[in-house]
C-alpha cells in the first residue's frame, strides 16, 4: 500500500535561515503518527508545507501520491486540518461556523456533527466573539472530525481544552484510526501522543533526530527497575549499564540500559526475587533524552 503522506529530503529556507533540513517520513492509512519537538523545531513549517501554504526549497512531499504544492486543491478535498491557534468570525455563531467549514469541505456527516457538539459540550448558538480559547478550539475540532476525510492533520489540537475534553478528542482519534483513516498529530502533550501514536517522529532544529515505534525508540534508553529480594542486591550497583542505584534493606531501585536488562535479570534471579517492577521510559523521557543530547553536543 502506498503511503498517504510521503516526505523525502524536504528542506525549507527563509532567507539564510534553514527551517527544515532533509526531513523524511511516511504516514500510512489506519495509522497515527506523532510529530513532536520543542518550539521552533520545524513542526508547523512541515505542516504548512504539507498543506501547500508554503513551498519547500528542496526535496519532495506528496499526499495521496500528489505533489503538495502543485496539487494542493485536489489534496484538500480529502483532508481535515486543525491548527493550534483558531481564529473565527466574531459575528457568526459557533454552529454557523461549523456548518460553513463543512460546506466548504464538501463531505460532511451532520449526524456526527450533532453528536460531536454534544460530546464536546459546545453551545453552538453563542457568537464566536464570546468564546474562550478552548471553545474556539472545539469548533475547529468538531468541524474537522465531522468531515469525511482520509487524512486528518492536527497541530496542537487540544490547546486550551480541559482534561475531560482532551479525553473526548483522544477517543475520537481512536475511532478514526479504527476506520482506517490516517492521522498526523503534532502535540506538546507528550502523554497524549504516547497514548495515540503508532509511531513517533522527533524533530529538533529542523532535523529528524529519531523516528519509529515507541518500543523501537526505547531500545536505546533505560528502564527503571524496582525490585525486592530475599538476599541483598547491592552487588548490582557494580554491573555495567546500571545507574542511580539505591536501596533500603532488600528493596532496590535503579535504572538499566535496555541491552543490559537480561544480564541484570540473571543476577536478580540468584537473589530470590519477591517483587519486581520494570518500567520502560515514557515518551517525555525519550524526548528529553534527545533534547539533552542536542544541548550536550553544542556545549
Amino acid at each position: 500500500m502506498s503511503a498517504i503522506i510521503e516526505v523525502k529530503g524536504l528542506s525549507k529556507h527563509f532567507g539564510k535561515f534553514q527551517a527544515l533540513k532533509n526531513v523524511s517520513f511516511e504516514l500510512n492509512a489506519g495509522e497515527v503518527l506523532g510529530y513532536i519537538g520543542p518550539n521552533g523545531a520545524g513542526k508547523s513549517t512541515t505542516i504548512r508545507t504539507l498543506l501547500g501554504i508554503i513551498k519547500g526549497t528542496g526535496g519532495s512531499a506528496h499526499i495521496f501520491g500528489k505533489d503538495v504544492w502543485t496539487d494542493a486543491i485536489e489534496i484538500h478535498k480529502n483532508i481535515a486540518y486543525v491548527p493550534g491557534d483558531v481564529y473565527l468570525w466574531p459575528n457568526l455563531s459557533g454552529g454557523e461556523i461549523i456548518d460553513m467549514f463543512l460546506k466548504l469541505h464538501g463531505h460532511a456527516n451532520h449526524t456526527k456533527r450533532d453528536n460531536l457538539i454534544k460530546r464536546f459540550e459546545l453551545d453552538p448558538k453563542k457568537k464566536a466573539r464570546s468564546y474562550s480559547k478552548g471553545n474556539r478550539q472545539k469548533i475547529a475540532l468538531i468541524a474537522a472530525l465531522a468531515a469525511d476525510a482520509e487524512l486528518y492533520i492536527f497541530d496542537e489540537p487540544t490547546s486550551g481544552l480541559d482534561p475531560l475534553m482532551e479525553a473526548v478528542f483522544q477517543e475520537e482519534v481512536e475511532k478514526l484510526k479504527a476506520a482506517g483513516k490516517a492521522v498526523l498529530l503534532s502535540s506538546h502533550i507528550l502523554s497524549e501522543v504516547e497514548k495515540l501514536a503508532d509511531r513517533v517522529v522527533v524533530i529538533k532544529s529542523g532535523e529528524i533526530v529519531d523516528s519509529g515505534s515507541l518500543d523501537d525508540m526505547r531500545h536505546f534508553t533505560r528502564d527503571t527497575v524496582v525490585v525486592e529480594t530475599q538476599k541483598s542486591a547491592e552487588a548490582l550497583a557494580a554491573i555495567s549499564g546500571v545507574y542511580d542505584f539505591s536501596h533500603d534493606g532488600n528493596k532496590a531501585t535503579f535504572q538499566v540500559d535496555t541491552e543490559k536488562l537480561q544480564t541484570v535479570m540473571s543476577e536478580l534471579a540468584a537473589l530470590d526475587i519477591e517483587k519486581l517492577q520494570v518500567t520502560p521510559p515514557t515518551l517525555e523521557e525519550l524526548f528529553m533524552h534527545h533534547y539533552d543530547n542536542a544541548n550536550d553536543a553544542r556545549n
